[in-house]
């Protein structure tokens, strides 16, 4: 790692922007949250809708600072009461309406509205009125965050959470809104990965979608010309870390593969070469230390 060519990237991005990026291609301008509901179902939704994730708000002396609450911070019990709650207190003859698979959650309209572009993991920790739709297009955007805020505030699953010391469930971000694409048929390189997003793009280009497999060797006999994997691992598990990146090593000495290009959670970029290795006057790099 420390012999290849490395980068830090200069801004957080969700999984699919990273992948499009590394291979040239151009992200969505909308409909990214009926992507992420293809991938979760692996059918085309036929409504516009609406990436509608938990979120804590939290004020501060003269803002207010977006948290991402993932799922160990969201059991999946409190998310289905949340989206209860939302479902009987503000769909009823709104145009509206709330459902959640998994802990993935979504907003129906029968009437398209601006929405946020970006997930809440690219917010996350920042203010969030920098990255929400504004404008007079954005009145209904508004309009319903105010009132899941309403509906939200001192709501029962919030009081246990703050007296469990989680923090509340006090807003949804809504976010990627938009139709699904037609599916139309364009050459990838095969995907092997759980992230619902990534795999919702992939089966939109028709393209071959599998889980990862478990290792690197299944991935390169079930491609001809390089594949995109997205290792199902928990980020503390090092011992497979060190033999997913054994296997690649493995790969690209016997001519397998002619490169590698690795993405890190914190932001750490890699491009690997077969003769990375005999840059031996290469030291360490902070990005690794």
């Amino acid at each position: 790692m420390s012999r290849a060519t490395l980068r830090q990237a200069s801004e957080p991005k969700e999984l699919l922007a990273t992948v499009l990026g590394a291979l040239n291609r151009p992200y969505p301008e909308q409909g990214l949250a009926a992507l992420r509901m293809w991938g979760q179902t692996s059918d085309r939704p036929t409504v516009w809708i609406a990436a509608a994730d938990p979120v804590y708000l939290e004020p501060r002396l003269d803002h207010l600072c977006l948290h991402m609450l993932g799922d160990d911070l969201v059991p999946a019990a409190d998310h289905r009461a949340v989206f209860d709650h939302l479902q009987l207190t503000l769909a009823q003859e709104s145009g509206f309406g709330f459902a959640r698979i998994g802990n993935c959650g979504y907003v129906r309209s029968e009437d398209p509205m601006a929405t946020a572009r970006m997930p809440a993991l690219v917010v996350n920790g920042q203010v969030p009125n920098d990255f929400m739709p504004g404008g007079e297009d954005a009145a209904d955007y508004r309009g319903l965050r105010s009132e899941v805020e309403m509906a939200l505030h001192d709501h029962e699953i919030n009081l246990r959470r703050q007296s469990e010391g989680l923090p509340p469930i006090n807003s949804l971000w809504l976010w990627g809104g938009g139709l699904a694409p037609e599916q139309q048929t364009e050459p990838n390189p095969p995907l092997f990965c759980g992230e619902p997003l990534v795999r919702g793009y992939w089966l939109s280009r028709t393209a071959v979608v599998e889980p990862w497999p478990g290792t690197i060797k299944a991935c390169l006999e079930a491609s001809i010309a390089g594949f995109v994997a997205v290792p199902d691992i928990e980020p503390t598990d090092i011992d497979t870390v060190q033999a997913i990146l054994d296997e690649l090593r493995s790969a690209l000495d016997a001519g397998r593969i002619s490169q590698v290009r690795l993405f890190f959670a914190d932001g750490i970029e890699a491009d690997v070469a077969p003769g990375d290795r005999r840059r031996f006057w290469r030291r360490t790099s902070p990005l690794l230390q």
